[in-house]
């Protein structure tokens, strides 16, 4: 694993799962859907960005098992929601593809905090 404290990890672990507010069931289904075409669907395995694939297989994961590029990803998607909600929706950007955007990174800006 990356060269990072105990503590750092904690933290890290626990920014991720607050930021990222949506089930590995959710966002599995999320990104089938956000796949999906109009005659086709992609092979669950493959279905969403690969960065949503990530997001995926941490949440999937113990803390304890967390490779040095899931850290990096983690990191990744907490900084990106934050920027994306601290943005907000926006003209080059309306409220549906925002809140997709987000969905994408198993955050649903709908969804109240818990």
């Amino acid at each position: 694993m990356a060269d990072i404290e105990a503590l750092e990890l904690d933290a890290l672990w626990t920014d991720f799962h607050s930021v990222v507010n949506m089930t590995s069931q959710e966002l599995a289904a999320w990104l089938r859907t956000s796949s999906a075409g109009e005659n086709s669907e992609e092979v669950p395995d493959h279905s969403g960005s690969e960065r949503g694939r990530g997001v995926l297989a941490i949440l999937r994961k113990r803390q304890m098992d967390l490779t040095d590029a899931d850290i990096a990803l983690m990191r990744d998607v907490v900084d990106a929601v934050r920027e994306e909600r601290d943005a907000g929706p926006r003209a080059a950007l309306p409220e549906p593809e925002w809140r997709y955007r987000l969905m994408s990174l198993g955050h649903d800006p709908l969804r109240a905090p818990s």
